[in-house]
């Protein structure tokens, strides 16, 4: 890993007593909430690796469940967060996994409501960042940094050209593209110099063939 300054080799300010197991979970758990833009009736968190093993110990568990209450790492709640949820009507279930994942330090968050479902899959890499590496079931790397969309299209890839069309309409400069499919439907995470407008993102919703629009921030900036 490539550090840039002090802080990410001792970690963010924090509730500890890990920037790993605690900071990078908080991180993870908070940019699931965002994502999902409200709080979850019901979280699911399927724990990998090194978070299965310690996470009682390491406060991962909290650190999960506090970003989830949109709690950040320094919020002195994330210690009550498991019962702070439970007043709040969240249902929290922890699963132990044995399967071998890509890194040791990782979750898969399942959370629904009466409405929708959002699955994200995360790492925690230490120092208390972390990386995401999955939304529903597209296998998608969200940029640490720059403001992102999630298209989901069905199979007319045609749909995709008119997506670039309105966002240089919209002077938002693609810098990267990242493509995952799944079954009938192609997820698509176009990586921007800037957030996307809302009257982009309208414009979006509107066109033909597409499932989902979502605006994401920057993963270790999320808005």
């Amino acid at each position: 890993m490539n550090y840039t300054s002090v802080f990410d080799i001792i970690g963010p300010i924090m509730i500890g007593p890990s920037s790993s197991h605690t900071a990078g979970a908080a991180r993870i758990g908070l940019f699931a909430r965002k994502l999902f833009g409200k709080m979850p009736q019901v979280a699911e968190l399927t724990l990998y690796g090194s978070f299965a093993k310690t996470y009682k110990g390491h406060g991962t568990d909290v650190a999960l469940v506090g970003g989830l209450l949109n709690f950040d790492t320094d919020d002195e709640r994330i210690p009550q967060a498991l019962e702070i949820a439970k007043e709040v009507g969240m249902k929290v279930q922890f699963i132990i996994s044995e399967e071998e994942s890509r890194h040791p330090n990782t979750v898969r968050l399942k959370l629904r409501d009466d409405f929708e479902e959002l699955t994200v899959t995360g790492e925690s890499i230490g120092g208390g960042k972390m990386r995401i590496t999955g939304i529903d079931t597209f296998s998608l790397t969200v940029p640490d940094q720059n403001p992102s969309l999630l298209i989901v299209t069905d199979e007319h890839k045609e749909v995709l050209g008119q997506v670039r069309q309105l966002l240089a309409e919209g002077n938002h400069t693609v810098s990267n593209v990242e493509t995952s499919q799944s079954s009938a439907s192609i997820g698509t995470l176009f990586e921007l110099q800037r957030k996307a407008s809302a009257q982009t993102v309208e414009r979006l919703k509107r066109l033909p063939h597409i499932k989902v629009v979502k605006s994401i921030g920057g993963a270790s900036h999320v808005s």
